[in-house]
């Protein structure tokens, strides 16, 4: 007999979710995603009742894009990469928990709104601004060492996983999440990015920004990534506490 296992999935929409419970043949190599595109398929619950398809986000099915987050048995992470076989091993059980993360606004079933991610990414300005679209030639020279750190930096798919893990970032808190942090650290390491480093520091000296970190650690902990986002907000803790020493010292220059 062909082993089961049952995706106990957490749907709905705001002000009205519920549990629904859908069975499945363990094939090899099934993760969740291909689950959830088989109930996509013929959406028949455990009861045998057929029901409106589980609607969710993806991508690139190969851990890039970030729009695949949920919670699988509690734990933020990627559904692209989330193999049905080693979750059943590790937990010992056949049925696996899914739900949509929960520091986001719901859309429906597995979807959120991640959109406060992309906004704090453009109020700390993630990017870096060209004058022109003309070749001017090699840009400045990176050490390999730092090449690395700024590779590493560059993976983030703002994906949410680690503002989900995060305890400062709830309803009674406006700490924008490590995810931008480790962007302003990206971005101020580039040599021409360098040159727009208080315009990236000082949102982080606002409200929700590096002060209301709690240093608990989980978001390292949870990055799909590996990236080290808390050597990222140790770093900017310090360039923001240089930073307000020279605001302190030029006022009169800061808007130059």
């Amino acid at each position: 007999m062909n082993q089961k296992y049952v995706l106990k999935i957490y749907r709905g929409h705001p002000g009205h979710q519920y549990w629904e419970e859908f069975e499945f043949d363990l094939i090899p190599l099934a993760n969740v995603i291909s689950s959830l595109m088989e109930i996509r398929r013929d959406p028949v619950n455990l009861q045998g009742e057929t029901v409106a398809p589980v609607v969710w986000q993806d991508g690139c099915l190969e851990e890039v894009c970030g729009s695949c987050s949920m919670l699988v048995n509690g734990y933020p992470r990627q559904a692209c990469t989330a193999l049905i076989e080693p979750i059943i091993r590790k937990t010992g059980s056949s049925t696996i928990k899914l739900a949509p993360l929960t520091k986001f606004p719901l859309v429906r079933d597995l979807i959120v709104d991640r959109n406060s991610m992309f906004e704090n990414l453009k109020k700390v300005h993630a990017w870096i601004d060209v004058d022109s679209t003309h070749d001017r030639g090699p840009g400045p020279k990176i050490s390999p060492e730092k090449q690395k750190i700024m590779y590493s930096l560059s993976t983030c798919m703002t994906c949410g996983c680690c503002s989900e893990a995060c305890p400062q970032v709830n309803a009674h808190s406006k700490f924008m999440g490590p995810a931008p942090v480790s962007q302003v650290r990206l971005f101020n390491a580039n040599p021409l990015g360098r040159t727009q480093k208080a315009q990236r520091l000082r949102p982080m000296m606002e409200e929700g920004g590096i002060s209301d970190c709690g240093n608990n650690q989980n978001c390292v902990r949870v990055c799909p990534k590996n990236i080290p986002l808390t050597d990222s907000i140790a770093a900017i803790s310090r360039e923001t506490t240089v930073q307000a020493f020279e605001d302190l010292f030029s006022f009169p220059d800061r808007e130059k």
